[in-house]
């Protein structure tokens, strides 16, 4: 059986326009996207909702997941932008375990050629 992932564009559409319709225009460009990845979600949610407060922020990182592509992303963005892992932690609010341990198993070589 197949894995379907919810449908990200009409989520964030219907609570735009029933709570929300003052972001419309803000929202426009990711929405306009065919394919959402994880990060345009986060990215949406943030503009919708604001930076949530600290213990919604806490119980909200425990539950994020990234796929592969969201990983070889934020490993591209940190070689792009020269940063250590600490930084690139810090930047996407992430373990520093986490993204030594995404570097190991996307080694440099494997993320060049996707």
């Amino acid at each position: 059986m197949e894995r379907s992932n919810p449908d990200y564009h009409r989520i964030y559409s219907d609570i735009i326009n029933k709570k929300h319709p003052e972001k419309k225009e803000e929202c426009k460009a990711l929405l306009s996207k065919k394919e959402l990845s994880v990060l345009d979600i986060i990215e949406l949610n943030t503009k919708i909702f604001g930076l949530p407060d600290r213990s919604t922020e806490t119980f909200n990182q425990k539950h994020r997941s990234y796929d592969t592509s969201a990983i070889l992303k934020i490993l591209a963005h940190q070689k792009t932008n020269k940063l250590n892992n600490t930084e690139l932690a810090q930047h996407f609010k992430l373990s520093r375990n986490t993204v030594t341990k995404w570097k190991k198993l996307f080694p440099e070589k494997s993320r060049q050629q996707k």
